[in-house]
């Protein structure tokens, strides 16, 4: 613990604890400062975060948005929320996340034109953006996604829910698109106990989003008047207190996950039939979740290794369920995904808490 207990007392003594306050600005120029980008807008959550920054990217009720089956369920649910449909694409083996090369080749079958953009040739749907998900904190391969992207004319959303702390190429992510979100559910990297952010370089998508984000209330002393539909999304100061301690600690936390990363990878090299997934080439990972991978994929074997790790009180878990095989989204369009079914047969999470790395050297 840092200075925590300091900063919520002080917020709680200020009597500003729900919207207003200064640690609300404080935490959002922390974030701005630590990952480069210009701006960043605190809200409650990373789903609501992911949910306003696809529409400022212009997804409307109809459209189609590319995301990868192997994620949170977050993802696909924040494209819902746009009244979109989430149509599914292949992940990259070393990554976990978007193969931008099977996307491009993947493309090809669509429709491109100047007044219409891309469209799905067999739905008739136009695809509106393109999400990468940083899974557990590994970077997609940004350089070539965004290549794919400008090609086929796809705003980019970065879901960086999970990587505060990581970067491609020198670069944070969710920096790279024209939005990026970020989460601090408990279990990230540093919490806010809920929230999140949209980070961008953009100044009018950032005053957008602030003002989407707290009920678009025009600014007046005594009156109020609102000029959009909108939402009450915006981060509670309490909240943010709490994130501007863990803010002060990131850099102690990301080198602990990092040295409790390199534990695990020395471990399991001479291991049998298992192996551990590494940061991807031109890239630095929080490792936030250390994650396992079995040599032979094997739903069976998965499970019967964390029915065997979790009788034994290690909380070990399987990577999410592709996206695809939930009810709510089995109909959605997908591209062909053997690699994404691969990694959900071969994954296994470890116990990654930066507290695990304790006194390591």
């Amino acid at each position: 613990m840092g200075n925590e207990w300091d900063r919520v007392k002080d917020c709680l003594d200020s009597t500003f604890v729900s919207s207003v306050g200064k640690y609300v600005d404080r935490f959002e120029v922390m974030l701005a400062e630590y990952t480069g980008a210009k701006y960043a807008v605190a809200v409650v959550n990373g789903t609501a975060a992911l949910h306003i920054a696809l529409f400022l990217a212009g997804v409307r009720p109809g459209d189609e948005v590319l995301i990868p089956a192997l994620s949170f369920v977050a993802t696909a649910n924040a494209v819902s929320h746009c009244e979109a449909i989430p149509h599914f694409i292949e992940s990259q083996f070393e990554t976990l996340g978007i193969d931008p090369h099977a996307l491009n080749d993947y493309l090809k079958h669509c429709s491109l034109s100047s007044s219409e953009g891309l469209t799905n040739r067999l739905t008739g749907r136009r695809i509106a953006a393109v999400v990468p998900m940083h899974t557990y904190g590994h970077p997609v391969e940004m350089g070539s996604l965004l290549d794919v992207a400008d090609r086929y004319h796809l705003p980019v959303v970065e879901d960086a829910a999970e990587s505060l702390g990581s970067c491609y190429r020198g670069q944070h992510t969710g920096t790279f698109g024209q939005l990026g979100t970020l989460s601090f559910n408990g279990n990230k990297v540093i919490t806010t106990g809920g929230g999140g952010a949209i980070l961008t370089n953009d100044a009018k998508l950032a005053q957008q989003a602030k003002h989407l984000t707290t009920t678009a209330k025009q600014p007046h002393r005594w009156g109020f008047f609102h000029d959009a539909v909108a939402w009450n999304y915006r981060l509670p100061n309490l909240n943010a207190a709490l994130g501007c301690a863990q803010m002060e600690q990131l850099s102690s936390l990301l080198n602990r996950k990092r040295l409790l990363a390199q534990k695990y990878q020395e471990v399991l090299q001479d291991v049998e039939g298992i192996g551990f997934v590494v940061e991807p080439a031109n890239s630095q990972s929080n490792y936030w979740l250390n994650t396992l991978r079995l040599e032979q994929p094997s739903l069976s074997i998965r499970d019967r290794l964390l029915t065997a790790a979790n009788d034994g009180g290690y909380q070990c878990r399987p990577t999410w369920t592709l996206l695809h095989k939930l009810p709510m989204y089995a109909d959605c369009p997908r591209a062909p995904l053997p690699v994404a079914e691969r990694l959900e047969a071969s994954l296994i999470n470890v116990p990654s808490s930066a507290k695990l790395a304790g006194n390591m050297k």
